[in-house]
């Protein structure tokens, strides 16, 4: 008997050590899998921090991210907005997967390819993107088609209104709620309230200080009357007015980038999230940028430098300062390594794991070089010089500002990374504008919406973009049944759907008969009722714009079509018009119906 109660007590207490060794591991297997907030501002230049030294503005929680967690010193992007996305989405460099523009369809990331968050919601995560997406509009290119199960934003390269404008929610066209880096954060906070016990990704790719330069009052009264202690050494092209509105901007941004770490801290969830925050090229224009030379467009280290600070507490070292270059491409393969997560991917992966060096390990990354390129403009940047487009030699590491080439004390070194550059455009640079066969898609299957833009048309006859920046711009001077809007587009399966025009039209022209046709499918509409609102934009813009100002467009339902699977034009036209025009046009939308 005594035995057994030995026994007995052997086994529970057995049991019991199972037990706490099982919540041991499932208490280690959560720290494997942090939640990750990856922050990517629009146009913000490295310099435009008061991290970086600027003392014209004030971002005291970015400049935290950066204390509490590690900076790279050489951290370089693509001096445009979607190239850079694409390769922090993948992991490679854009020029091999169709991003070539950043309109018109050369924005889009080839279908080939595999994103950060579709290898991130195999791995069990939960995604969302809130904010500018610019890699593709019509799915299966749409954020919900690459990983995202969230997206509320825009998924073209700028807006036209940063005040309650129209936006999409997973496709559907909604209104945005007050200023628009506040509402994008609304919604982050949201989606991080939603499961806390699920591992999370989420997206928050601002759109400024891109464009309309626009920013609540607040901030703007803040920095308007501001002296600038600091300004651009080409001081002559610096517009003062642009660069406070800049600024302020950037402090709004800062607030929004407090906001989330303040719900992280609030939920407990510090320890278990990683916190990115970047810039997606150099400064929208000239102003202080730590002497470097360039701006966006470039592809000098003033147009592709970007502050890039990472924390997660416990894990990072706070303070940690690495000083080896490294790229947007590093995003994805370091995560996977912080992660311990294998990269389920296709294709290559063009970045590094940098993930060693931010665990406090060395590396050896001497013979790496950095790729920068746009605008058929390319430059290479090794761990200490950097050769630029006209094939000039740079020693960052002494002259960041670019003012002495010696390229003549460094023959060796500078044909070799000649030789580089020339072997990196032959391998990548695949799909150019002149090749690019990529139709606009309509129909993929599980895809509710589909819009098709004015910013994706082809105007025909009389018919004219409101800007020359198509991004968010609309056709007008439709007067004749002989102009027409088309698209090629892809019909990728068989289908009804139901189709709205967004339009507007003086009451004085009402009456056009509208047709939407796709090979022997067509419906029609008359247009009623009158929708002639005023041009805004410019009641909030600091400075004024070079792009389109915007309105409203009214929706009309044109009718249901029947689009069959294969490729062909979809061609908008008049079949008559009692007034002097039809009206303006802004976009179709597409909503499946089976």
């Amino acid at each position: 008997m005594a035995l057994f109660k030995i026994s007995t007590i052997f086994i529970l207490l057995l049991l019991l050590s199972c037990s706490e060794e099982k919540k041991k591991d499932s208490s280690e297997s959560s720290v494997k899998t942090p939640n990750i907030i990856l922050i990517l501002a629009d146009d913000q230049g490295w310099g435009d921090l008061s991290s970086s030294g600027n003392t014209n503005l004030n971002t005291p929680h970015i400049d935290s991210l950066k204390n509490k967690g590690a900076s790279f010193e050489n951290f370089y992007v693509q001096p445009v907005c979607s190239p850079t996305r694409a390769e922090i989405l993948t992991g490679r460099h854009f020029t091999r997967m169709g991003v070539y523009d950043t309109s018109s369809g050369g924005e889009r990331i080839n279908l080939n390819e595999t994103t950060l968050a579709e290898l991130l919601k195999d791995a069990g995560y939960r995604t969302a993107a809130f904010g500018k997406w610019h890699n593709g509009m019509q799915p299966p290119y749409h954020p919900n088609s690459r990983g995202f199960n969230r997206f509320y934003g825009f998924a073209s390269g700028h807006w036209g209104n940063y005040f309650s404008p129209m936006l999409e929610d997973n496709g559907e066209l909604v209104k945005g709620k007050g200023f628009l880096v506040d509402d994008l954060t609304n919604q982050g906070l949201k989606f991080i309230e939603e499961d806390t016990t699920t591992p999370f990704f989420l997206y928050l790719p601002y759109n400024t200080p891109h464009s309309p330069m626009q920013v609540p009052d607040m901030y703007w009264d803040k920095m308007k009357s501001k002296p600038l202690n600091l300004v651009s050494e080409d001081n002559l092209e610096e517009d003062l007015r642009f660069t406070q509105a800049a600024l302020a901007m950037v402090e709004n941004i800062d607030y929004n980038v407090g906001r989330v770490t303040n719900k992280i801290k609030k939920l407990g969830l510090e320890k278990e999230t990683i916190l990115i925050y970047l810039s997606d090229n150099g400064p929208n224009a000239y102003r202080w940028n730590g002497g470097m030379r360039g701006k966006k467009g470039s592809v000098d280290e003033g147009g592709v430098r970007t502050p890039f600070y990472i924390q997660w507490a416990n894990h990072i070292e706070q303070g940690l300062n690495i000083k080896e270059i490294a790229s947007g491409m590093d995003i994805l393969p370091t995560l996977f390594g912080l992660l311990s997560l294998p990269i389920n991917t296709e294709k290559p992966i063009d970045g590094k794991d940098l993930s060693p060096l931010l665990l406090g390990k060395s590396m050896n990354l001497k013979n790496r070089l950095v790729y920068n390129h746009w605008n058929g403009k390319t430059s290479v940047r090794s761990q200490q010089f950097r050769l630029d487009e006209e094939n000039r030699l740079y020693d960052i590491n002494a002259d960041r500002a670019q003012t002495n080439d010696v390229s003549k004390q460094y023959p060796k070194i500078t044909d070799s990374l000649i030789e580089a550059k020339n072997d990196w455009e032959k391998e990548t640079i695949l799909i150019t504008k002149k090749n690019d066969n990529r139709d606009f898609t309509i129909g993929y299957p599980t895809a509710i919406f589909t819009q098709l833009p004015a910013r994706d048309g082809t105007a025909n006859g009389n018919i004219k973009r409101s800007n020359q920046w198509p991004n968010d711009s609309f056709f007008t001077n439709w007067k004749s049944v002989t102009d027409s809007i088309t698209w090629n587009v892809e019909v990728l399966e068989d289908g009804h759907f139901q189709v709205e025009l967004y339009y507007t039209c003086p009451e004085i022209d009402l009456g056009s008969s509208i047709e939407l046709s796709y090979e022997n499918s067509k419906i029609a509409k008359k247009i009623t009722e009158p929708f002639d609102p005023q041009l805004t934009g410019m009641e909030n813009d600091r400075v004024p714009r070079m792009e389109s100002y915007v309105k409203d467009f009214k929706p009309l339902e044109l009718g249901v079509i029947i689009l069959k699977k294969g490729t062909g034009t979809l061609t908008l036209k008049a079949l008559e018009i009692p007034g002097s025009q039809v009206g303006d046009f802004r976009l179709l939308q597409f909503k499946r119906l089976d």
